[in-house]
């Protein structure tokens, strides 16, 4: 019966991702329906702290783009770029990286994605060689962002054991660098150059495509009319952001309140929802950005998706696991007792299928905790939750692949011979190796 639950668990969240976006939501909606109602399973309590926290934190990132932040921050992307086109394969990822740091979500790269591909056409360089780490390293920090959804979900689980963000951020923001920086060396070496690659080759010959090449060298330069407010935007959000970080580092100065007899902080989850709404309110009042703007700019619409996904799936996840908690405990439980690091390997799986780093990070580190796993090997194996590029459907990938004109960026024959295997593969495998290392030194 247990294994019978986990193949549909997998069906369920199959079929979602195959629907894309609010499928996988709804799909676990539907698989939680069957797990309690077909197999008298126990609903779990759906995550609602963790919903509210992206909530509040897209509705920042989505008022700072529709008062023109983004586009400020893009500019100053290509700017970097462009002056520097021969180290597009470091720097590309490396801007992609500040990007999610900053935002708390790889979805806003996709202003800045088809910029790398531009350079790195330009320069002749392989542009797969800098978009297949540039979207690997924008996960990746997602596991190292003080506001993304994942850092949240994990603080929220082991902030009442004692540890605090910045405990998060030392080990996750270093390890993340060291991964992004091996997988871009390891990436600028892959493929044919650009003017050896048969592909690009056979496309110059076609004139649409060698006019289009073109088009790119004297659009260079070219800049972009910001909107008044868009500078103001950047720094609310950027004083909003660096305040999240004060306050999970130093818990003892958020504010507190008596609850009964008990002196009770003002949790973390609580700090980012209060800091990131008003952080909303002054960009709308202070750039006269109108609430309509904010609902309908791309951010706030994508972060609408994945909060309903993380509903659906880590609901229906959660109830499959705290219903069958004994047999998983009792299977795992030796194994990873005796050899923690293994549970990294479960991670990865998971987030494979899930899609999505904050979702696993629900799902399974409660398993992790209640296993017995020291908390400093929890920590170093949070950038596991990064193997949603394994099967070539993540919405970033796919957009990726667009940018790439020049075809070299793709997905092969055999499906997964893709562009972003072996960049995520090296990327995410020496983030968790730098991860140990790391807490093997501060604990």
């Amino acid at each position: 019966m247990v294994i019978l639950q986990f193949l549909l668990l997998l069906v369920f969240i199959l079929i979602g991702a195959r629907l894309s976006g609010i499928g996988m939501g709804l799909m676990g909606g539907l698989g939680t329906a069957v797990m309690v109602i077909g197999f008298g399973l126990k609903p779990a309590t759906p995550p609602i702290d963790v919903m509210l926290m992206i909530f509040s934190v897209v509705s920042a990132a989505a008022a700072m783009q529709a008062a023109g932040g983004m586009d400020y921050l893009v500019q100053l992307a290509e700017k970097i770029l462009r002056k520097h086109p021969e180290k597009i394969s470091f720097l590309g990822p490396l801007v992609t990286y500040i990007f999610t740091f900053l935002a708390g979500t790889a979805h806003i790269n996709y202003s800045i994605l088809p910029v790398i591909a531009e350079v790195a056409t330009k320069k002749r360089i392989r542009p797969e060689r800098a978009l297949g780490m540039a979207v690997i390293s924008a996960h990746l920090a997602i596991t190292a962002s003080p506001i993304a959804a994942a850092t949240v979900a994990l603080l929220a689980l082991l902030s009442p054991m004692g540890l605090d963000l910045s405990d998060v951020l030392k080990v996750a923001v270093p390890a993340t660098l060291i991964g992004t920086l091996v997988g871009s060396w390891v990436s600028s070496k892959l493929g044919k150059n650009l003017h050896e690659d048969p592909i690009f080759l056979e496309k110059c010959k076609d004139p649409v495509f060698a006019a289009e090449l073109k088009a790119l060298e004297e659009n260079e330069g070219k800049v972009q009319e910001l909107k008044k407010g868009a500078k103001t935007a950047v720094a609310i959000f950027g004083i909003a952001v660096l305040s999240v970080v004060i306050f999970g580092s130093f818990p003892e100065i958020r504010p507190s309140f008596m609850l009964g007899e008990e002196l009770r902080k003002v949790s973390m989850a609580e700090i980012i929802e209060m800091l990131m709404l008003s952080a909303a309110a002054l960009m709308v009042l202070s750039t006269k950005t109108s609430s309509a703007e904010v609902a309908n700019a791309s951010l706030f619409k994508a972060g609408s998706n994945a909060v309903l996904s993380i509903f659906g799936v880590v609901w229906m996840s959660d109830t499959i696991i705290q219903g069958n908690f004994g047999f998983i405990q009792a299977q795992l439980g030796t194994l990873v007792q005796s050899y923690p690091w293994t549970f990294a390997f479960a991670l990865f799986i998971l987030s494979m299928l899930l899609f999505s780093q904050a979702a696993t990070v629900r799902a399974l580190m409660p398993l992790g905790i209640s296993l017995g796993i020291p908390m400093p090997y929890l920590l170093a194996m949070f950038p596991a939750v990064n193997g949603d590029f394994f099967i070539p459907s993540y919405p970033t990938l796919l957009a990726t692949i667009s940018f790439d004109r020049t075809g070299s960026t793709s997905i092969g024959k055999y499906l997964f011979n893709h562009s972003f295997m072996i960049p995520g593969l090296v990327g995410v495998g020496v983030s968790v190796l730098a991860g140990f290392l790391l807490v093997s030194l501060m604990y």
